[in-house]
């Protein structure tokens, strides 16, 4: 498999607080990666400084063979990455079809885009014309997604897509996130529910007080029964 993104002894500081304390990990190209790990863990740093949100301290972030430090961050969706932040990051103020345009704002929308993200989730059609303020807290993060893979990713990154959602909305959303790898894009989710984000990526990690603890094949490692004991309440 090719790697896609590569990371390399990633340091994340706040201050004098190291939250992220020289993490390696990869993605392969269409491949499903999660990160799991207890709040605190550096899981959201980690995301937020791959997403250009946050400065390393220290450490390399190799993008489809580039520096992504050198790509400024409104830059890096039109090099493929796309982040959906926990808490959704959504225009408020906006209709759910001006969010879905700003999805693509880097390119042309082609004829057809538009009614396709629709399809993933009907419910979004419904709701085209209001406000995205408006809408549940499941209708938002649809929303979010969909906006981000209008930016056509090769690399999507989730941080906390189930977050606050009822059951049926999480396995739409797991659903959905599936559905993406399988035409091609590659995922790293950010997942508190760690049952789920283990069925579903072909591999983990797990992170713990800033640095990653364990990793490998997500099936063997929610066999583990460190795994098992500490997220998985078995």
């Amino acid at each position: 498999m090719t790697v896609l993104l590569s990371v390399r002894q990633l340091q994340v500081a706040y201050g004098g607080i190291q939250a992220v304390k020289g993490i390696n990990l990869e993605v392969n190209e269409g491949e499903l990666v999660c990160l799991i790990g207890a709040n605190g863990a550096g899981k959201t740093s980690t995301l937020n400084c791959l997403g250009g949100l946050l400065k390393p301290s220290g450490g390399e972030i190799i993008y489809q063979g580039q520096d992504l430090q050198r790509i400024p961050t409104h830059e890096r969706v039109k090099h493929g990455l796309a982040l959906v932040p926990e808490g959704r990051g959504i225009f408020p103020k906006l209709t759910v079809a001006e969010n879905l345009r700003m999805g693509a704002y880097a390119r042309t929308l082609q004829v057809g885009e538009l009614e396709q993200a629709y399809e993933r989730f009907p419910r979004l059609f419904e709701r085209k014309e209001q406000l995205a303020g408006t809408l549940s807290g499941g209708e938002q993060q649809m929303l979010a997604i969909v906006r981000a893979l209008l930016s056509k990713p090769k690399l999507l990154l989730l941080d906390e897509p189930s977050m606050g959602l009822a059951p049926l909305m999480v396995q739409k959303i797991f659903e959905t996130i599936a559905e993406v790898t399988k035409e091609g894009v590659a995922v790293l989710l950010v997942e508190q529910n760690a049952k789920a984000a283990l069925q579903l990526a072909q591999r983990a990690y797990v992170m713990e007080s800033g640095n990653i603890s364990l990793s490998g094949d997500a099936k063997a490692l929610a066999a583990d029964p460190r795994v098992r004991a500490a997220y998985l309440g078995e």
